[in-house]
Order: structure tokens, then C-alpha cells, then sequence
């Protein structure tokens, strides 16, 4: 493990905290990746050109063999509540899900690796990934050829119910691959005082999602894992008229391809045969879709054994929580870890807090991971 200087640790953790009080949506990452810029250019890092409005793509070393670190940078549109002195300036926008801690680990990690860049044994590609939460940034990051060249891909994430020094590393699935739906149902609108006039797509809509929760139940083997969450449900204007249209949006997770082709299956047989009972249409449409996160086994074998010469290496739980991070392990070899920052409140949650003492290991652990596998002769499947 890698001896941060006390300075240069608090100097890092106001910069996470500046960061968290100035938060920016998927999409709206403007001033953070200038942000990023500026830092990595204070310490000659190389910035490598894109055409992406938001995220930033650098490089430390020399060499063929490239290992790739990705943090993502975006916050979330919820009104924060945790109390601490340098809560978020931005009304309606928090960083509920801990990527102001990740972009500072990984500049962190990038300025002490700069420091000792002639002892890589190749490069070390940064990715400060834009738009994970819409679940978009890291096709885009893909789309500029962000893993040209580059031999496998090293991320995390922190989990608040892990404590503090302690990094959960596990080979295989991790979590869940995510579809996000959305469904319009079709009917015909009329005054609530006479329903029969109209053909009432509330009714239908709400048969449909208590149909949906029969796929898991009694559809996918309870030795298998899936989840079918409706979470958004507009329709109607006023109390005395019945609406035209219902629309319904949410998720649906798996870990294996089979499953989820069965579990849309039936999810789409449900809607369209729930509206044509009752002569009224239904139109899907899937805004996003993607793997699980699934972690390359020899990666996670080499990992643990350097991981743990200075934190405690546990198994995590698999988990239905979702991360575009998968989109780079569909292409390269990959590890998703879980670093723990120790806080009572889950990601999302308006009180959601990171403990600052989880930054060393976080910085190690990118620090570590990239010399690890830059230093292997082992082929990774």
C-alpha cells in the first residue's frame, strides 16, 4: 500500500468535497470534466481528444500493454439531507451515489502514478466516464474507442454497508444486467360518471402490473434470479374524467441471457395480451438494455491476493443494482469491485454519505490493480 502524504490526502478530500457540493446531472457534466482537466494537467498528465462534450480520457506511461481505470463523474436529481458542512449548493441535485468519491479516487491514483511513471511496465488509460446513471456513457466512451489497445479494465464502486478497509472482490457475475421499459396503454377517454362509453386503460394497466409480478413468481425457477419492478405509472389530468392512455415505466434485472430473453418474453406476451382482452393497444419500447457486470475470473484471482496486502478481501453478495460498467467487460476483460465507505444509507438515499477515510484504499486499489496487471504474464480468458 501506497503512504499518502497527510497533505496531499486533505487536499483531495476538499477537492471530493467541492465536487459534492457542486453536482451535475447525466448529461450536464460540464464543469466537472473541466474539473478533471485542470487537475490531471496541474500534474502533466495527457489528455487524449475526443469528440465527447463531457468525460475525459488520459494517459500515464510508456509501452504497448495498456490497463484501463474508469471512474464515473455524474450525480443524481435528489434534494440532499445528510447534514454535513459541505452538502450539495445545487437545489434539487446530490451526489446520492458516491461518483464525486470515485472521480477522486481515480485522479488521486492518476497524480501518484504520474510521480512514478518510469517504473510502469506499460500505460494506464483514465476514463472519467460521463452518463452512468441514464446507462449511456460507457457505449459512448466505447464509441471513442476509449479500449483501443487496451487488455482489460479495472473499476469500482463503494458500498456503504461494507466498512471502512474492507474491499469486496468476487470472479463471475456481480451485478445485474438492467432493461428500462417503457409501456403506453391505449384506450378510450370518457366521464368518469359513465365508463362505459370509454374503454378505461387504468383498470387495464393496473391488471397488467399485478400480471407482471407472475413472471417471477411463477415463471422464472426460484434457483434462478430476476426482479420486475414497475416504478412510474402517469395517466389522467382531473378527478371526474377517465384518461385515454396510460403510461407505465421501470426496470426489469437479470444475470443470464437466458433468463432474461424469457423474462421479456413473458413480460411483453403479458401487456399485449392484457390490452387485446379488452380491445385497447399497448406499445413498448425498451430505452436501454445491458449485461450484468461479470468479473473475469483470473483478474479477481490476481487482484485478491495484492488487494489484501493492505485491506481485507471479502466475497461480496451479488447484487440487482446495475452498472454500465458491464459494457466494457461485453469487449475487454474486466473487474468491478466493491469498496467499503461505511454509511447507515444505500445509494439514492438523500442522507447517502462516504466516510473520506475510505480514500486511501480506494486510491490503492486503482494504484494496485493497474501495476497488477500491467506486471502479469497471465492470458486472461
Amino acid at each position: 500500500m501506497i503512504e499518502i502524504e497527510k497533505e496531499f490526502l486533505k487536499k483531495l478530500i476538499d477537492d471530493r468535497h467541492f465536487l459534492h457540493m457542486n453536482p451535475e446531472l447525466s448529461g450536464e457534466e460540464f464543469a466537472t470534466t473541466e474539473f478533471i482537466k485542470e487537475k490531471l494537467k496541474e500534474h502533466n498528465i495527457k489528455i487524449i481528444e475526443t469528440n465527447l462534450k463531457n468525460g475525459v480520457v488520459a494517459e500515464i506511461g510508456q509501452g504497448d500493454k495498456v490497463v484501463a481505470l474508469r471512474a464515473d463523474i455524474d450525480a443524481l436529481p435528489i434534494e440532499e439531507k445528510s447534514g454535513v458542512a459541505y452538502h450539495s449548493k445545487v437545489k434539487g441535485k446530490m451526489h446520492a451515489c458516491g461518483h464525486d468519491f470515485h472521480t477522486i479516487s481515480l485522479i488521486g491514483a492518476a497524480i501518484l502514478l504520474k510521480e512514478n511513471e518510469d517504473e510502469l511496465k506499460g500505460k494506464v488509460r483514465l476514463i472519467f466516464q460521463p452518463e452512468e446513471e441514464i446507462n449511456s456513457g460507457a457505449v459512448k466512451m466505447i464509441e471513442e474507442n476509449v479500449l483501443e489497445g487496451v487488455s482489460c479494465i479495472i473499476g469500482f464502486h463503494n458500498k456503504p454497508d461494507i466498512p471502512v478497509g474492507f474491499i469486496g472482490i468476487k470472479e463471475g457475475p456481480l451485478m445485474a444486467g438492467v432493461e428500462q421499459f417503457e409501456v403506453e396503454i391505449r384506450g378510450v377517454g370518457t366521464h368518469a360518471a359513465a365508463p362505459h362509453n370509454g374503454n378505461d386503460p387504468i383498470v387495464t394497466a393496473s391488471q397488467i402490473i399485478t400480471g407482471l409480478q407472475s413472471i417471477v413468481s411463477r415463471h422464472i425457477s426460484p434457483l434462478e434470479t430476476a426482479v420486475v419492478s414497475v416504478t412510474k405509472i402517469e395517466a389522467g389530468k382531473t378527478w371526474n374524467i377517465i384518461p385515454d392512455r396510460v403510461k407505465l415505466e421501470g426496470t426489469i434485472r437479470t444475470f443470464s441471457e437466458k433468463v432474461r430473453e424469457e423474462t421479456k418474453r413473458l413480460f411483453e406476451q403479458i401487456i399485449k395480451n392484457y390490452s387485446a382482452a379488452v380491445d385497447q393497444e399497448a406499445e413498448i419500447k425498451w430505452i436501454s438494455d445491458g449485461s450484468p457486470v461479470d468479473n473475469n475470473e483470473k483478474m479477481a484471482e490476481i487482484l485478491k491476493k495484492e488487494i489484501s496486502k493492505f485491506a481485507k478481501v471479502i466475497e461480496p453478495e451479488i447484487m440487482m443494482g446495475g452498472d454500465d460498467f458491464a459494457r466494457y467487460q461485453e469487449k475487454v476483460p474486466g473487474l468491478y469491485a466493491f469498496i467499503g465507505t461505511g454509511c447507515p444509507y444505500e445509494w439514492h438515499h438523500p442522507s447517502f454519505l462516504i466516510d473520506d477515510k475510505a480514500l486511501p484504499y480506494a486510491i490503492n486499489y486503482f494504484i494496485t490493480g493497474a501495476k497488477a496487471m500491467l506486471e502479469t504474464n497471465d492470458k486472461l480468458k
